[in-house]
């Protein structure tokens, strides 16, 4: 049953997603006004809808190994607030989501009968991508100058972000043609530390993985690849 609905998490459900995420924004702003000039509600709620983008680092490469074109992530999903003083301006937050990211390096994961094994490319190639999709669970205190008629603050959002990787894939592209399969040498449950900071609309997102991004064992040229991702970009709040 599991394995069936993991299917069904794609490449395509999270483009609808961000799309929606991103069609989400102007009547964000507009809604957001008219809460403003509407009577005070002092049980508001405050951003509970989220899209990100993201361009993720390659931290801890093995050596001789290099990162390549634009590594990017998305994200998309809900967080539920729970504030927890009067004034509503700290709260907790806990949400679900679903995560994309991409690696771009020349560390080539190549399919034997002896499982996937990994070389650093060394000949001309257009790109190697390691191209990963989560369902995420983000978990946040949230510190916010926020007030129910009001709907410009400053916050400051951090938290943990636990990560479960469903699917993966490796892909290789050269001249000659490309190759591409299921990449199951991964840590599948992934954790990190997040801290998303700004003012209206726009936010600065950090995530910085405290796990692996491959599994234990799993090396390249006999040294382990120890890649640990630090992702950087803007988030959005709807809602």
């Amino acid at each position: 049953m599991f394995e069936a609905f993991f299917y069904f998490l794609n490449f395509n459900c999270m483009k609808q997603l961000l799309f929606l995420g991103v069609v989400c924004l102007p009547f964000y702003i507009i809604s957001q006004e008219s809460q403003g000039s509407s009577t005070s509600d002092a049980r508001y709620l405050e951003d509970q809808f989220y899209a990100g983008l993201t361009y993720n680092f390659i931290l801890d490469r093995p050596n001789d190994a290099s990162q390549r074109n634009f590594s990017y992530g998305l994200q998309a999903g809900f967080i539920k607030d729970i504030p927890i003083n009067v004034d509503r301006t700290v709260a907790l937050g806990i949400g679900i989501g679903l995560g994309l990211n991409t690696y771009y390096s020349n560390i080539e994961a190549s399919e034997t009968p002896n499982g996937i094994e990994y070389a650093i490319i060394t000949a001309d190639f257009r790109r190697s991508k390691l191209e990963t999709h989560l369902v995420e669970v983000p978990f946040e205190i949230r510190f916010r100058n926020s007030r129910p008629d009001e709907y410009k603050f400053w916050r400051l959002y951090t938290g943990i972000k636990l990560g479960y990787i469903y699917n993966a894939r490796s892909k290789l592209v050269l001249d000659s043609g490309k190759n591409s399969f299921k990449n199951t040498d991964l840590e599948k449950f992934q954790y990190g530390i997040t801290l998303n900071l700004g003012y209206n609309t726009f936010n600065i997102h950090a995530y910085y993985s405290l796990t692996n991004l491959f599994s234990d064992g799993t090396t390249v040229n006999g040294e382990d690849i120890n890649i640990t991702p630090l992702r950087i970009g803007l988030i959005f709040y709807i809602l």
